[in-house]
């Protein structure tokens, strides 16, 4: 645990001094005084010696702005702060931290010997958490200071699981949303009176195919994690050719109701790479997506397989459309960001898919970036590690 602790007091500096009981001798209490000289260091010597010796890591300030510098820089976990210092007194520097993002949630406590309401209710106004008087008493600080840094503990864990459920509710949307539209789609051609036995084989299995993908990713991602798991993503040796071949079975038809062409140049046979099937299938899936939504006026998709970087192999999925406006690029795989302004799945869309996309292909050891298509167009790059056998 950092505290930073900031005791530059007006009045000067501290004298410690010990209570015994009269009849065992032990340590009753003992107290801060305050005499006014000059030197302010010893009042950071002895609150600095006192929170070292129960454990905890102190940064020290002689002033308002080099506690917000140090505040800055180090991200302690709870600020001590005097109420009155010449130059920047301490309601500025409360003011000016509670102004940062990342400073704003820090606990402050305010020591001082200042018992004027209107000062107090000043501190609180500017984001204090607790107020600690001269002269006090060490156990007290002690107590004090443990209590609110509990209490932070508490307060960043509920936010940390609150973010992790939030991410999870968006996982489990958005991986969902392609098997259930696959299985809609099909299911709507399948319905077609013009559909011959052949046909209805067909879109039977790719409806087994988008069920099976639906259960995987309700399995890995609520069953795993609602017991306090990590979703594993458990690389295997995946042939390249035959995921390839699913997924193109399972986006042909959409892309041909869409008018675009799927294009898929000859795949090496023994292409194989380290990966996680399911999550590989989707990535694709993700990716042929956005080739229908942002680039079906120009009429094709194309995949090939290539050799990468040595021991790596790459998959390109590219279109004709209009590529990504550079001022665009830099913010592709950021959550919550849209290819375009205009939303063509008429609010789908929920700007997770790249990112998403990119971390579950990172996790298994692989890459995923964006190039301009030379010609025009748009094209993304999944580099995994090479296997060996599959």
């Amino acid at each position: 645990m950092a505290v930073l602790g900031l005791a530059c007091w007006r009045g000067g500096a501290v004298r410690w001094r010990k209570e015994r009981d009269r009849h065992g001798g032990r340590n009753v209490a003992a107290t801060f005084e305050t005499r006014k000289v000059d030197d302010q260091d010893a009042n950071l010597e002895i609150v600095g010696s006192l929170l070292g010796d129960a454990g905890y890591q102190v940064m020290r300030a002689s002033s308002g702005p080099q506690a917000v510098e140090s505040a800055l820089a180090h991200h302690p976990d709870l600020i001590l702060l005097d109420m009155m210092m010449p130059g920047m007194d301490g309601f500025a520097v409360c003011k000016e931290l509670k102004t940062s993002p990342e400073l704003a949630p820090i606990p402050v406590i305010f020591v001082t010997a200042a018992q004027q309401r209107d000062l107090l209710v000043r501190a609180f106004h500017e984001g204090a958490v607790d107020f600690i008087f001269k002269p006090f008493v060490p156990e007290e600080l002690l107590a004090r200071v443990a209590t609110h840094l509990s209490l932070k503990l508490i307060r960043d864990r509920l936010e940390r699981t609150a973010r992790e459920r939030e991410d999870l509710a968006n996982l489990v949307a958005h991986d969902l949303k392609n098997p259930l539209s696959s299985i809609l789609f099909t299911a709507q051609m399948g319905a077609d009176p013009g559909s011959d036995e052949s046909e209805m084989r067909r879109s039977f299995e790719l409806i087994r195919i988008s069920a099976r993908d639906a259960l995987g990713f309700i399995r890995v991602y609520l069953e795993q994690r609602a017991h306090g798991a990590v979703a594993a993503v458990i690389p295997s040796a995946v042939l390249i050719s035959d995921t390839v071949n699913t997924v193109v079975e399972y986006d042909m038809p959409r892309m041909k109701a869409q008018g675009m062409r799927l294009i898929v140049e000859p795949i090496d046979p023994e292409a194989c790479v380290h990966a996680d099937p399911m999550a590989l299938r989707n990535a694709l899936h993700n990716l042929f997506t956005n080739a229908m939504k942002y680039a079906a006026d120009g009429g094709e998709a194309e995949l090939s397989v290539r050799r990468g970087a040595p021991g790596f192999w790459q998959l390109r999925v590219s279109d004709r459309g209009r590529g990504i406006p550079r001022d665009r690029q830099q913010q592709l795989f950021k959550r919550f960001i849209r290819l375009a302004e205009h939303d063509p799945s008429d609010g789908l869309s929920s700007g997770l898919g790249l990112a998403l996309t990119k971390q579950s292909i990172e996790s298994f050891g692989g890459q995923l970036w964006y190039e301009d298509r030379p010609g025009g167009g748009a094209m993304f790059i999944i580099e995994l590690p090479e296997a060996h056998a599959c």
